[in-house]
């Protein structure tokens, strides 16, 4: 599972059990993010939570993670046998736009924020996989 973590909302993306594809699952409001996720790791197995981690153009962390942080470290408390893992996720919200457009998607759906998040953690999480391969 992979999520986009922004302050606001939060794309969630899951991959299929042979870990071939990511897809898209949905976008939860941050503040019921726990929530979720414990909720759904009540209903599916999942064997990593892959986070996405904001970093500026010289890989240091942006000012966004002061408010994923806390949310990481409370998921980690949790979930002390899950593992864990914060992976780069610079670019990631322009490339979800790019990939909007290459589908032909209209302007007003790409638009829409709450998919660009999903995209958005889609593209996390198949890109975490695919390191895994090299």
């Amino acid at each position: 599972m992979a999520i986009d973590l922004g302050r606001k909302r939060c794309g969630i993306a899951v991959t299929d059990p042979l870990q071939i594809i990511a897809n898209g699952l949905t976008t939860v409001a941050s503040a019921q993010l726990v929530d979720f996720v414990m909720d759904y790791l009540k209903r599916e197995e999942v064997e990593t939570l892959v986070i996405g981690e904001p970093k500026d153009m010289h890989n240091n962390p942006s000012d966004c993670s002061k408010y994923i942080d806390p949310i990481v470290n409370r998921l980690k408390k949790l979930l002390p046998t899950m593992n864990i893992v914060r992976y780069d996720e610079r670019f990631t919200s322009v490339m979800a736009h790019q990939t909007m457009i290459d589908a032909g998607l209209k302007k007003s759906k790409r638009q829409d924020k709450e998919l660009v998040d999903t995209i958005a953690a889609t593209l996390i999480l198949q890109s975490y996989m695919e390191s895994l391969k090299r």
